[in-house]
Order: C-alpha cells, then structure tokens, then sequence
C-alpha cells in the first residue's frame, strides 16, 4: 500500500511539475515577438536567428540582456520574469542554432584607452556613433530613418556593457559579423593590441549601475493621462477645443462619440466626445524615430460631462516615452505634452 500511494505521489508530483514548468515558446512569443519576430528574424528589434550572432554570445549574455534590457534603445527590461522563465526563453531562442552556445569568458581584456579612443573615431564612430550611443532607427524593418540596414547596437549603453564580456566585445570586433555591416577589423588592418585598445575604450565608457537604475525609473512618477476640469458647458467645451487645435497648426479630422460602435447606432453616450487631430509633418516625424508611436497617433482628446461637471483627458507623452524605451523619441514625446498641455489650457481658459 505504501509502494503504490508513493508511486502515485511521486508521478502526480512530476505530472505536476512537468504541467508547470515554463514554455520557451510561449514565452517568446508572448514577450519578444512583437519586435524580433516570431521566427527571430526581426522586426522593430534587431534579428536573433543570425548563426553570426548566436554562435558568439553565451547564454549568460542573452539571460542579462533580457533581464536589463538596453536603456532608451527599443529593447525594454524583463524584470518581472522568473529566472526559469528566462532560461525557457534563451533556450528557445538557442534553438535556432545547430550549434552548442559558447561559453562565457570572463577574462578582461588590457588595452590603452586613449589609444582605443583615437581608433574608435576612425573606424566604429561611422556605425556605432562617436560617443558609442548607437545607429540611429529601428531593428531592420518598418522604420523609415535607419543609417544601416541593421541598427548598429549602442556600446555605451549600460545594459549592454553589463552584459557583454571583454572577450564577447574583442571577438566581434576581430572576427566581425557575417550578415550584418559588421566586418573583421582585423581583416581591414587593425592588429590584435589595436582591438584590445579599442576594447579597452568601451569598458571606459561603462556607466555606474546606479545611473542604470535611475534611467529604468524615468518618468515612473508621471500619470497615464492628463486630466483638466473646464469650467465651461460641453458644448462650449468641445468648440474652445477645435479652435484650439486649429490654433496649434494640427488638422481636426473627426469628432466623434467615445463609444462608437461599441453600442447600437443612435445609442451612444451623447456626453463623451473623443476628437482626433494630427499634424502630419510632426506624425512622419515621430514615425521615422520610432514606429510604434502609430500606436497613439493620431492625437485624441476626450471631452466627458458627468454630473454637471466637464473634463477633459488624454494620454500623457512623457508616460509613453517610458514605455517605449527610446532616447531618441524622447524629444517628440516632450514636445507632444507640451502640446497637448497648451490644448487643454487655451480649451478651458
């Protein structure tokens, strides 16, 4: 009796397990695909599938990237996954190669600095920026404005240099990248101490893990939306806020009720208007920075009179420029809540 209620437990307790244990797949699918693809070739973020690439970063690399994320360049941080989740999903993704993942080297890697810095100007400054911020667009399609036809990443970005060895940096340079713009810089003549210098100068440029950890909270404190009480009738309102809009050089393209064809025709709350306006110059703009921003555009602004009082909302920018994760979309999400602030002020004054 004890052998078979042991027997039971212990295949109910693998059962169990097994149930539980986190799918790579579905995770990926769930949390990566949107922006490398779902079969890892890219998208908004740059491909993982490239033999080039998983067959030169350990998985401790791919585990630290998911984990940290690269701070304003598209890729977010996956803090809240569980480290059996990020395993599930580096295998997943480790499942694109024939190939078993290299391992780690934490050995560092001696070099001049200064010497790295003049070399750094003359041959990676081009791609990868002059202060190593990175290539300017997104991942290898959708966006409109890209230097290369894959983004060369930003190696003074702290997530990355986090997760990077010195040995991961000198071998990429070495060796560079078949299917990317990344080429052997020992093949265009640098020697193996010229590599190491410039290995040397992208350490340098590590940033503190507190600087990290405030540039992860950023805009942490700012509302989902704005929110202004107007002190006049909705009518009036909705008026004050289309010469607004005109005022500010964007085009009203509708006005409509917020729940339109979520209910029946002629049945919509006549008390909650959305109207949606958009300067096309800013919207090619912003879509050329950055392509997900067609998310929230065009611009919205809900009018809502509920119990004789009158407000009106919209989205908050600078609480998006978190979201997306992107320094330089920054610029245009602060210049939107200006906007949109100055909407709303001339709408109720």
């Amino acid at each position: 009796m004890f052998i078979k209620t042991f027997t039971f437990l212990f295949f109910l307790t693998f059962s169990l397990s097994a149930y539980s244990a986190p799918h790579g797949d579905e995770l990926y699918a769930r949390h990566c695909s949107s922006c490398h693809g779902l079969d890892g070739k890219g998208g908004v973020g740059v491909p993982l599938a490239l033999p080039s690439f998983l067959n030169s970063v350990s998985d401790e690399f791919l585990k630290k990237t998911i984990r940290l994320g690269r701070t304003g360049r598209i890729m977010p941080s996956f803090s809240s996954l569980s480290d059996a989740q990020l395993n599930a999903i580096v295998k997943h993704i480790r499942g694109w190669s024939d190939k078993p993942a290299p391992a780690e080297d934490k050995r560092v890697v001696k070099g001049d600095s200064k010497q790295g810095k003049k070399l750094f100007a003359s041959h990676c400054a081009q791609c990868h920026g002059d202060d190593g911020s990175g290539g300017k667009g997104t991942g290898v399609t959708f966006s409109r404005k890209r230097d290369l036809p894959i983004i060369a990443p930003a190696l003074s970005n702290a997530g990355f240099l986090a997760a990077a060895s010195d040995v991961m940096i000198r071998d990429t340079i070495s060796f560079g990248r078949e299917g990317t713009p990344m080429t052997s810089m020992l093949v265009a003549g640098l020697s193996e101490q010229d590599v190491n210098d410039v290995v040397a100068y992208i350490r340098s440029l590590e940033k503190p893990a507190a600087e990290l950890k405030q540039s992860l909270n950023k805009n942490d404190d700012e509302s989902a939306v704005i929110v202004v009480d107007s002190p006049y009738g909705l009518e009036e309102t909705i008026e004050n806020l289309k010469q607004a809009i005109t005022d500010q050089n964007f085009t009203l393209i509708r006005t409509d009720y917020l729940d339109h064809g979520l209910v029946p025709e002629g049945k919509e709350n006549k008390k909650q208007v959305v109207l949606h306006f958009c300067n096309f110059g800013f919207l090619f703009e912003a879509l050329s920075i950055d392509p997900r921003v067609g998310m929230f555009l065009p611009c919205r602004v809900t009018v809502i009179e509920k119990n004789g009082k009158v407000q009106l909302s919209t989205i908050n920018p600078k609480r998006l420029s978190k979201l997306f994760n992107n320094h330089e979309l920054d610029e245009s999400c602060e210049k939107m809540h200006g906007v949109y602030t100055k909407l709303l002020e001339d709408a109720t004054l």
